[in-house]
């Protein structure tokens, strides 16, 4: 059961930083984002977040992870090495563009995985 708790968890962090990032990011176009360098700092550091727990879904819920190919948990990951590690590098445009298309479908997949992994 503390297993299932656990990968629950991480869903959490991930709803919960999508969300973050959706709150920050409301009523903004590409060009308020590109020119307001404290969203980015927090929409990145939630990239991170969601990045850091699809590695630990794969890492310690492989059997779930492989169940749900649809998952892009290696993807978040390598997202969240490219932004953690980009430093003052960090293309800003695929950061929107991940915003805009990417999070929405996650957004939807793991909301419907967490209610059936909380059962």
């Amino acid at each position: 059961m503390l297993g299932q708790q656990r990968l629950a968890e991480y869903l959490s962090h991930i709803l919960e930083a999508i969300d973050r990032i959706y709150r920050y990011t409301k009523d903004m176009d590409e060009s308020a984002f590109a020119n307001n360098p404290l969203v980015q700092d927090a929409v990145i550091r939630n990239l991170e977040i969601i990045g850091e727990a699809s590695h630990n879904i794969e890492k310690r819920y492989a059997t779930f992870a492989a169940s749900h190919p649809e998952l892009p948990l290696s993807s978040a990951y390598q997202m969240r090495n490219a932004v953690a590690h980009g430093y003052f590098k960090v293309d800003l445009e695929i950061v929107w563009r991940t915003i805009q298309r990417e999070l929405p479908s996650l957004h939807e997949q793991v909301k419907a995985l967490l209610a059936g992994v909380r059962g």
